[in-house]
């Protein structure tokens, strides 16, 4: 019996002994599959419940203007709220969020959404975004104690650091500038809508920050360890004089509603350095309320100095004498005869040419003029008649290889501005969509006038900056540099604009233009009201019938002036367009929607100003104002002589 019994209680005690390590066994399989199979699993779900990262947001790149005292564009401090719903009290989420919404001007539809994040199932909500660094301040007091009060996880709410786009000096070069969307992307980038913030992205934004805390009572959202640290974007320096940028915006909304016009916009260059000093448009785009215009006014915020292109008109004829004038040089290295004088008496008393079908009018018949008249007057039969010589000894491609390759017509600039339109020149053998050539016998003559080709504002500028700088060239820029800064603050230049000049055309000739220019302004001119007191300016209208459905209108126009003072040292070339102009007329003015009725004294107004900001000593008084008075008599009494 014993024996048995001793078999039986070690049996007893083998079977424990293989259950328990049956048992431990079965621990093990389970530890391992923990631990080491599903480990990463566990240690995402330890983490989320015990710690998280937050991420510690970049500024994006400032956009200053030249006086780089105050930014145009900025990042400011702002602060989204959060809640961690799983941790507050069920009884207790209805009151905290009616004590949270008593901070806000909410509706009771805003306040039922926030009402129903709190009943999520989640351990991060965010319910109020862009609060003021005063208003974070405030709740954090009241919350302080609150929580203490009602024995809730002090961090049950709490605020996430970002920054939200600003423009201290409201619709100040909104277009130009324009904005970025108030949502960012899912790697907390902005998102640019057009302007300068699109074209230079790449360098306005930055790279995220992460910190590491741990989710306690007794640790705080403020504090944590950094995993790296947040990089902001680099700021962009422009050419754009703020001040000058204010007047011009001023003026030319004045002009525009004086004009009674759907819009407008004006430009101004310095035609030395090729920086753009101001480019303003109106209607104005407001930035801070950039979804009210895309959803009622799209057209508002496009910038239609690069964007819209358009028949120039008669502010293409300096261009052409220039033209003329290369024209000249090249047949005299050849041995042959120049195509015209300045002072050559022209038969201007007829306009028909080769391949028109109606032949070209000037506003009244003008039986003989020569090139200062021509201008001052505005004639198209003169242009005409130059071009018809000019095709004649240089051929149809040769012309359009000087519109394009000398003026850069038909071709994208480098202006750091997005959405170029580049215009249009024709080519001779190419059809249009319609099926009609582009360049036919008529053509040139079309051309003369500023017909026939699609030009944009920019394009306009530079050509007369080529003009205002006696032959030489230069390109439009409005970035003047871009800086960041490293990671001990000291800011490094990572670009610098240093454009080189070159001279496409003769010194003296270009002057003749500039002095056949002058007299635009003056009696006799097409732009008297054009004429800038106590300076010399140089400049020339134009008016184009627009193109609607395919056919010129004779109600809707673009009236513009361009032109730049002092006249033989110009500190700017300024270009307005006036869109649409009533077609009204003025009393002792005439035609209100000529490009010399309402887009010069635009152009007046603007210049006046300007010079007086920079300083520039008037150049057409005393004694020189008696001379000038003089040769613009002895200019008008030949034109009478010649037309009896």
């Amino acid at each position: 019996m014993k024996k048995i019994q001793h078999r039986l209680e070690c049996k007893r005690v083998g079977i424990l002994i293989v259950f328990l390590f049956s048992l431990f066994s079965i621990l093990i399989i389970k530890f391992y599959k923990i631990q080491i199979i599903e480990g990463e699993k566990w240690i995402k779900n330890a983490k989320t419940q015990h710690g998280c990262t937050l991420i510690e947001q970049f500024m994006r790149g400032r956009i200053y203007s030249s006086k780089n005292d105050q930014p145009l564009a900025l990042d400011v401090l702002k602060f989204h709220l959060f809640i961690d719903p799983l941790s507050i009290p069920i009884e207790k989420k209805r009151e905290l969020a009616l004590k949270l919404s008593a901070f806000f001007d909410l509706s009771i539809k805003k306040k039922n959404r926030v009402l129903a994040e709190f009943y999520k199932k989640s351990r991060s909500r965010k319910i109020f975004k862009w609060i003021d660094p005063e208003k974070k301040e405030k709740i954090e007091k009241w919350w302080h104690f609150y929580f203490k009060e009602k024995k809730i996880d002090k961090n049950a709410i709490y605020f996430v650091k970002d920054y939200k786009r600003v423009h201290p000096f409201g619709k100040l070069l909104g277009q130009v500038l324009s904005t970025v969307q108030e949502e960012k992307n899912k790697d907390f980038q902005s998102i640019p809508i057009g302007g300068l913030e699109y074209y230079f992205n790449s360098y306005l934004k930055g790279k995220l920050g992460y910190k590491k805390i741990i989710r306690s009572s007794r640790n705080s959202f403020k504090s944590g360890d950094i995993i790296q640290n947040p990089e902001n974007g680099a700021d962009i320096y422009l050419t754009i004089d703020q001040y000058i940028q204010a007047i011009v915006e001023e003026e030319l909304e004045k002009g525009i509603k004086k004009a009674e016009a759907k819009g407008g916009w004006a430009v101004m260059m310095d035609p030395k350095t090729g920086e753009i000093l101001a480019l303003a448009q109106y209607p104005f785009f407001d930035l801070d309320r950039y979804a009210d215009y895309f959803n009622n006014n799209p057209e508002h915020t496009q910038l239609k100095a690069v964007s819209y292109s358009f028949e120039p008109g008669s502010i293409f004829k300096p261009i052409n004498l220039a033209i003329c004038f290369y024209a000249n040089e090249e047949l005299v290295k050849k041995g042959k005869k120049a195509i015209f004088s300045p002072i050559e008496k022209i038969d201007t008393s007829k306009g028909d040419f080769p391949g028109r079908r109606k032949p070209l009018k000037d506003g009244r018949v003008h039986k003989f003029l020569n090139m200062y008249q021509a201008i001052q007057k505005s004639s198209n039969v003169y242009m005409g008649k130059l071009i018809e010589r000019m095709i004649e000894n240089m051929g149809e491609d040769w012309y359009k290889n000087m519109l394009e390759e000398f003026f850069n017509f038909g071709k994208k600039s480098d202006i750091e501005l997005p959405s170029q339109n580049c215009g249009l020149v024709p080519t001779p053998g190419k059809v249009y969509s319609n099926g009609k050539l582009e360049w036919s016998k008529g053509t040139p003559y079309s051309l003369a006038i500023g017909h026939n080709i699609l030009v944009n504002s920019i394009q306009i500028l530079r050509a007369y900056s080529i003009i205002a700088n006696y032959g030489v060239d230069v390109y439009p820029t409005i970035l003047k540099k871009i800086v960041k800064k490293d990671k001990n603050g000291r800011e490094i230049t990572i670009f610098k604009n240093n454009r080189k000049k070159k001279r496409v055309f003769q010194e003296n000739n270009i002057a003749q233009i500039i002095n056949a220019m002058k007299f635009t302004t003056k009696k006799g001119g097409t732009a008297l009201r054009g004429d800038i007191k106590k300076y010399t300016e140089a400049g020339k209208t134009g008016t184009s019938e627009k193109i609607i459905d395919g056919r010129y209108s004779d109600k809707y126009y673009i009236s513009s002036f361009v032109g730049f003072s002092p006249a033989y040292d110009a500190k700017f070339v300024l270009l307005v367009v006036i869109d649409e102009p009533k077609k009204k007329y003025i009393p002792n003015v005439g035609k209100g929607w000529f490009g010399g009725a309402c887009a010069a004294p635009i152009f007046r107004k603007i210049g006046q100003r300007t010079l007086e900001y920079l300083g520039v000593e008037p150049d057409d008084i005393s004694q020189e104002k008696k001379d000038w008075e003089e040769e613009v008599f002895r200019m008008n009494h030949l034109y009478k002589l010649w037309n009896r």
